[in-house]
């Protein structure tokens, strides 16, 4: 059993602009000035609810509720707009083909909602491709274990068969509390000096290297706790 999780956001889709564009959209709905990208890169990967909370701590229910709908309303216009899901980056599509292909079971552990990660497997054609999906909507969110946890039950892998990939400091605080590796990519929303803090097991800054780190951890040269830096 060889069983990779990837995060979304970040890790294989390019979302940066559309959800600083959505938080732009939650804080107008508001009457807001918008927050800076630095603000909103932080919150990344956390469930919906949660990452507003904390990027608007002094909402009351009513107003956060009124900012989630901006959000969302935000994230729908711009969807309309480009008839599908965020675009991939560049070598995410090939890496995911060769990881299936070499018999590797695949999982997402994403803070999207399920219907966000049901119209993203229709738009990218990937039904297939994914062994199991878990998201905010299914239980607790980053970095609480649950999503990780619930991914390894569905494919009956253990923890020292599963690898994490994903961008942020909340994948790798996940990762830790499940006892599984993560391999970390620099690409998305949280630095290489951030990743690094967190204690990443290595850090990836291209697809050609994550790759090789996934190639690394099967012959088990990666794992949990390793506390590796850049390949």
């Amino acid at each position: 059993m060889k069983f990779a999780v990837f995060d979304v956001d970040g890790t294989l889709a390019d979302s940066r602009a559309a959800i600083k564009a959505s938080a732009d959209a939650a804080f107008a709905a508001l009457n807001r000035p918008p927050p800076t990208y630095d603000a909103v890169r932080q919150i990344v990967g956390l469930s919906l609810q949660e990452g507003l909370s904390r990027l608007a701590p002094d909402l009351s229910p009513e107003e956060l509720d009124r900012f989630i709908a901006g959000y969302r309303e935000g994230f729908a216009a711009l969807r309309r707009a480009r008839g599908r899901e965020d675009s991939l980056y560049p070598g995410a599509a090939d890496l995911l083909h060769r990881v299936k292909a070499t018999g590797w079971r695949i999982g997402m552990a994403t803070g999207k909602s399920r219907a966000g990660v049901e119209r993203w497997l229709v738009d990218h054609g990937w039904r297939e491709v994914f062994d199991t999906t878990q998201c905010a909507d299914d239980g607790p969110g980053k970095p609480d274990p649950a999503m990780l946890q619930a991914a390894m039950a569905a494919v009956g892998a253990e923890p020292h068969q599963t690898v994490m990939i994903g961008d942020t400091t909340h994948d790798v605080t996940m990762a830790k509390a499940a006892g599984v590796a993560c391999l970390a990519v620099t690409w998305g929303f949280h630095t290489l000096q951030e990743l690094q803090a967190a204690e990443a097991d290595l850090i990836c800054t291209d697809f050609d290297q994550l790759w090789i780190a996934l190639a690394r951890f099967e012959r088990g040269e990666i794992l949990s706790g390793a506390r590796g830096h850049a390949v």
